[in-house]
């Protein structure tokens, strides 16, 4: 059970050998049981100061560790804080850990530290969320976009929301008290304006999950087309080295082969897949289903053929068996052997030449997929969602919006139109934490790692 009265700690940095090791200990009287195994007493010194010593056990040295000090109100979690620095021993920081545990510290559950720097004010809960997805991104746009709303940008747009709508809800909640006396203190109209205007503007949100999810995750890219027509080749020419097998021999990639490369900034999960064809075989055909399931999740396909020997009419045909609805690119491979004539009679599609086998065109190939991102939103400072949690609130804030709104053209009482409101202002605090759920705290910060 978590109480906020116990003195936590646990190691801050990732476990195994290292060069060193950081123990994080928090709580009230912290620095007095860090005194305790430290060979200084630290219990009265200034915060944000840093101490050199000696960790013993009894008479026996453990180790020579650097203590940094963080009073209350000064430390990421709010309370008070020490770190302690020691060399990355496994042997040493389970040692200490444990020296810490006699002395009466509790071992932090996992996301406890940052729950604490939630629930003391630190931070709110989506910024609490965003610590993890900054501690889990991989690319620069990933971590871009965590950095923001880490650093409270979404919190900020979303609590002037919140707070017009506690304006109206307030002036509706006073119609009802004087109800007898039919007063209407919250402009219908004006209310109705706010109301669609909020709603657009969470729509908007809502669709950059969309961008944001792919971000963080990577987007994924297929790569599809006949069997031969190069798909493996393409893969091992933007991963620069031998990762799928390549083969004259059709229907050599019989399952999906997936590997993440970054552009710009931006990690995109390249999918190589079975040849589309009729399968000869019972396993070829699960490989091409496969290869057509794996389009239909992709955020955008790239169709890949043989320049030299597909003709436009059976491209044209090829690509009517393939979804409509998603970004698609079509590349031209072994474009060093196309004619003038060849090229000519392709231009309708407009393909992005290349050939894998020598290399060529890549980059070309790269500028495409970074046109199908919106950029523009990604480096414009424009908040971008990323957290399912928050695409859900977003979406029910929306729904008991309508309700309102509708409720308005209806010109239905005050009580009602209150509730509804109501209910939006809730859905939207529980994304940055402006109600109190423990089951909802818990399930977020127990998705976190121990030491944060």
């Amino acid at each position: 059970m978590r109480r906020m009265e116990d003195v936590i700690c646990a190691l801050a940095t990732p476990s195994g050998q290292g060069a060193i090791g950081v123990i994080r200990v928090s709580g009230k009287g912290a620095k007095h049981i860090v005194s305790e195994i430290f060979s200084k007493n630290i219990a009265d010194k200034k915060s944000h100061t840093l101490h050199f010593g000696i960790i013993k056990e009894k008479d026996q040295i453990i180790d020579e560790v650097l203590v940094s000090i963080f009073d209350e109100g000064k430390s990421f979690t709010g309370e008070e804080s020490v770190e302690i620095a020691c060399h990355g021993s496994k042997f040493i920081l389970e040692k200490v850990i444990s020296l810490l545990l006699d002395k009466g510290c509790r071992l932090a559950e996992p996301g406890e530290f940052t729950q604490r720097a939630f629930l003391n004010g630190k931070m709110d809960l989506s910024q609490a969320e965003a610590v993890a997805d900054v501690i889990a991104s991989e690319s620069q746009a990933a971590h871009g976009v965590a950095i923001q709303q880490m650093r409270g940008g979404f919190s900020s747009e979303l609590k002037e929301l919140r707070e017009k709508l506690i304006h109206f809800a307030s002036l509706v909640e006073l119609e009802l008290d004087f109800s007898e006396e039919d007063v209407e203190f919250a402009d219908r109209k004006e209310l109705k304006t706010l109301v669609e205007e909020v709603i657009d503007y969470l729509n908007d949100l809502i669709r950059s999950f969309e961008l944001g999810n792919a971000i963080k995750k990577g987007i994924p890219v297929v790569i599809a087309g006949r069997p031969n027509a190069g798909k493996s080749t393409l893969l091992n020419a933007l991963l620069n080295e031998e990762r799928a097998i390549v083969s004259e021999i059709a229907g050599t990639t019989r399952d999906t082969i997936e590997e993440k490369i970054t552009i710009n900034g931006i990690d995109f999960r390249f999918i190589d897949t079975a040849g589309i064809r009729e399968a000869t075989d019972e396993i070829e055909k699960i490989g091409v289903e496969r290869a057509l399931e794996q389009i239909e999740r992709s955020g955008i396909y790239i169709y890949l053929f043989d320049a030299s020997e597909m003709t436009a009419s059976q491209l044209e045909e090829e690509l009517q068996k393939l979804p409509k609805n998603k970004k698609r690119i079509i590349v031209a491979n072994k474009s060093d052997l196309l004619t003038a004539d060849k090229k000519q009679a392709l231009k309708d599609f407009s393909p992005v030449y290349i050939s894998a086998k020598h290399k060529k065109g890549l980059e070309g190939l790269k500028e495409e997929l970074l046109k199908e991102i919106d950029l523009g939103r990604l480096y414009s400072g424009n908040t971008i969602i990323t957290n399912a949690r928050h695409k859900g609130a977003l979406s029910r804030t929306v729904e008991a919006l309508q309700k309102a709104k509708e409720g308005m053209e209806m010109n239905v009482t005050g009580d009602f139109l209150a509730m509804d409101i109501r209910q939006a202002m809730y859905e939207l605090g529980t994304i940055t934490g402006h109600i109190s759920e423990e089951d909802l705290l818990d399930n977020i910060f127990s998705r976190f790692c121990i030491g944060k």
